[in-house]
């Protein structure tokens, strides 16, 4: 799965899921494009940890359409092109309807909604007008296994998932005919710092139960069903939906 002289953007790559991601390109020989929001101090920890040279940090908030249109044009005029896009970045913020105001409630789904969905919706939009000219290119999406089961404490989530499902499978048939193809990974629970306190809690063998493995996914694990998706000779799954989620829940 080389990826020699291929240029990926990893949004939301300064920990967790996104370095994992940035790691498996990077030893998959690709320059990685880190992109960051606030924790620069992470993204520079990613950066550190990443083989190979060539690799470089971008900062953005992918809620502001014009900071995601600057970041797309920063990533292409310093790195000559982006090949690769992995719309890893993502928020979860519980407002469960019985005990919010209105108020908590409307501004969690707003913020959800920019961040999961719009961002990823508008880093498509620049990402594959690019591609376009350039003739080609691949499209990950980080999604999760709450756009199938449903989010109950955060049903912003779940829906911004599973409109995330469906706009990738649309732009999957929009984009085929310009050699752009777009795949998405739907993880469950991974060991990440954002899950750390729910897994090492009272809940933490519960969750880990939902597997018949007994365990939560490894960053690495989903990073490296991201890196197939990416790679040559994957171009025929385009439009799929991969479950990383070690048969917790299991759809038809």
């Amino acid at each position: 799965m080389s990826l020699e002289n291929r240029t990926v953007l990893v949004t939301g790559a300064s920990r967790g899921i996104g370095r994992a991601i940035a790691q498996e390109f990077a030893s998959a020989d690709a320059n990685v494009a880190i992109h960051y929001n606030k924790e620069k101090s992470e993204a520079e920890k990613t950066l550190l940890s990443l083989p190979g040279a060539g690799h470089q940090i971008f900062q953005a908030n992918v809620a502001d359409p014009g900071e995601v249109q600057n970041l797309v044009k920063s990533v292409v005029e310093s790195m000559g092109g982006i090949d690769i896009l992995v719309n890893n970045a993502g928020i979860y913020v519980e407002h469960y309807l019985p005990e919010v105001d209105f108020d908590f409630w409307q501004n969690s789904w707003h913020q959800t909604l920019d961040v999961n969905l719009l961002g990823p919706a508008n880093l498509m939009y620049w990402v594959s007008r690019h591609m376009i000219d350039e003739g080609g290119g691949k499209i990950v999406n980080v999604s999760s296994r709450g756009a199938f089961r449903g989010e109950p404490k955060a049903p912003a989530y779940g829906a911004s998932k599973a409109g995330l499902n469906a706009m990738s499978q649309s732009l999957a048939v929009a984009l085929a005919p310009y050699h752009i193809f777009v795949g998405v990974v739907a993880p469950g629970w991974v060991e990440t710092d954002m899950a750390s306190d729910s897994l090492s809690g009272a809940e933490g063998e519960a969750i880990k139960a939902q597997s018949p493995l007994g365990r939560v996914a490894r960053p690495d694990e989903v990073a490296k069903v991201v890196l197939f998706l990416a790679s040559e000779g994957s171009e025929f799954t385009t439009g799929c939906i991969v479950d990383v989620n070690g048969a917790s829940y299991l759809r038809t």
